[in-house]
């Protein structure tokens, strides 16, 4: 299974010159944990880097900081790594594995935005594939009995 159809195409993210503050109310308003950060190139979205309520609550609020006076680039704790849309999901979980992160930013061959793939997207997955193989489990016996009968 390819990264293209298992990540959502629907991307919540704030442009690198942002406030913490604006980044806080795009969280909020779309009711996510995450945002990812975008600087525009060629008149694409491409990821800077991926700002979490964690890193509001513990680099803005905890830290008495002005939301108004820091940008959402300015927040960016760790060089973004993004999965490709062409990519395998297992190699891309392995690299979310070892990058200790929970999300990734999907890009096109531009490396422009495309989408993002959350744990969560995998988990429903394999899920899928999980409860398929424990059909056939069930299934297989039953079959016969009935050939046999």
């Amino acid at each position: 299974m390819r990264v293209g159809e298992l990540c959502n195409r629907e991307v919540v993210f704030v442009r690198s010159d942002e406030t913490a503050r604006a980044a806080a109310e795009v969280m909020r308003e779309f009711h996510v944990g995450d945002v990812v950060v975008v600087v525009e190139r060629n008149g694409r979205n491409m990821p800077a880097g991926v700002v979490t309520d964690r890193d509001l609550a513990i680099e803005v609020v905890a830290k008495g900081v002005d939301p108004d006076a820091i940008t959402a680039g300015d927040m960016i704790t760790q060089r973004v790594v993004c999965a490709e849309l062409e990519e395998s999901y297992a190699d891309v979980l392995d690299r979310m594995r070892r990058a200790g992160v929970r999300r990734m930013p999907v890009v096109d061959v531009h490396g422009a935005l495309v989408g993002i793939l959350a744990l969560d997207d995998v988990l429903r997955f394999v899920s899928q594939q999980l409860a398929e193989i424990a059909q056939l489990i069930t299934v297989q016996p039953q079959r016969e009995a009935m050939v046999r009968a």
